[in-house]
């Protein structure tokens, strides 16, 4: 990813959903203007969900998915669909679309809908194909899906370029305006404050460049009108004491908050990059109070360590040796951890005493979000590496204490 490209979790996710052969990647290519999507007359031409980034006015940068049909047949057919339909939790704005040949029995897509609104997605729907109607059927076909399904519909083709503004124009007024937070720090300081950013670079930051939290939330404060004056952990006496006032907020990187939290004055806010991304991404309450099961760990208990992103742990790596390390001398060192990544999430979730999450820098806020949904059906608490570590420490109203501001 370049330094200029948006990060595709901050980006609208698009998915567009139906039956095999309904037209979803034509349709995606028509909304593009190129060839994204593999297109065929063969139905189950798609098998698994394909995901283009671009920008789309006046939305801005959004990410495209198209996905299998969720009709397909027999074994493999079953996978297929369990991916288009784990693309759900990813999904902000879903696109159903029916082919005019379907579009007098949609039982099935009353069923997709229904999953897609368990997760609080937004839906639109896309009545495909209608070069092969009349105007006044494609208009009848149209209204009927409409109050049926209880969903707005446009009647395109994919072989009609003219229809794109149609698809265009109901995507941009039904995209949910609030799929990701408006601004990281920006309601935490006025205008023309000082911000100190603690960036440790040791073995875990890459080669090169800052990790992606420190990026966005140096970003956001320049959006908000703030300075950043960004240290490592062994400057950071030396920042603080070239600034003429303290600053109006410290962010810091967890692993170093004892550190910072003795060098610095009471009255100055502290928290985290982690803390700022749970926020942002996640619910920061029940991260909070998720934390609290820390006090209650013992060594019989298993936790689960959940990573976004599947990197090649380094040594003395945050979630698969510090942070294991630190709840065993609290819990016991009998305490079983298990660690999952990327899109995998353990199913039963039953089994475990406590859930960490990482950041979720590279996840958007529905699929974060979907997350702390199933813990809390299965009753498990949840929280984030950042929140554990202020726990840990003894210091969690403190780091927080800005948010209740």
């Amino acid at each position: 990813m370049a330094l200029t490209d948006t990060p595709r979790s901050n980006r609208l996710h698009i998915a567009f959903y139906g039956r095999r052969n309904a037209g979803k990647s034509s349709l995606i290519n028509l909304v593009t203007g190129q060839q994204t999507a593999l297109v065929s007359e063969h139905a189950g031409t798609t098998t698994d969900p394909v995901i283009k980034s671009m920008e789309l006015l006046p939305l801005g940068p959004i990410a495209v998915i198209d996905t299998a049909g969720l009709d397909d047949e027999g074994d493999l057919g079953a996978l297929r669909i369990g991916r288009s339909k784990d693309m759900m939790d990813r999904t902000d704005l879903a696109v159903l679309v029916v082919a005019a040949e379907n579009a007098d029995d949609p039982s099935l897509e009353r069923g997709w809908l229904a999953e897609l609104r368990a997760r609080n997605t937004a839906a639109i729907g896309a009545l495909n194909k209608t070069d092969t109607l009349t105007p006044d059927e494609a208009e009848r076909l149209r209204a009927k899906l409409e109050a049926e399904l209880g969903v707005p519909f446009a009647a395109v083709s994919a072989n009609d370029k003219s229809c794109r503004a149609a698809l265009l124009s109901a995507i941009v007024k039904h995209a949910p305006s609030d799929f990701e937070a408006p601004a990281l720090t920006g309601d935490l300081y006025e205008p023309g404050a000082k911000i100190v950013l603690v960036a440790p670079q040791d073995i875990q930051a890459p080669k090169g460049r800052l990790i992606l939290p420190q990026v966005q939330v140096v970003r956001d404060i320049l959006d908000n009108g703030g300075s950043a004056f960004v240290c490592t952990a062994d400057r950071f006496e030396e920042t603080l004491a070239s600034l003429k006032e303290p600053p109006a907020l410290v962010i810091t990187d967890s692993q170093v908050f004892a550190r910072v939290n003795a060098s610095l004055p009471r009255e100055v806010p502290l928290t985290s990059f982690s803390i700022i991304m749970a926020r942002a991404k996640g619910e920061l309450s029940v991260f909070i109070e998720g934390a609290k099961a820390i006090e209650k760990l013992g060594p019989h208990d298993k936790v689960l360590i959940a990573e976004a992103c599947t990197h090649a742990p380094l040594n003395e790596d945050i979630g698969r040796e510090k942070l294991p390390r630190w709840l065993r001398q609290k819990a016991g060192e009998a305490l079983a951890v298990d660690i999952s990544a990327g899109q995998d999430f353990p199913k039963n979730l039953k089994e475990y005493a406590l859930i960490l999450h990482c950041g979720g820098c590279m996840f958007t806020r529905k699929q974060l979000m979907s997350r702390i949904i199933e813990a809390r059906e299965a009753g498990i608490p949840i929280t984030n590496y950042g929140i554990a570590i202020a726990q840990l420490n003894g210091i969690l109203d403190r780091v927080t204490e800005i948010f209740r501001k």
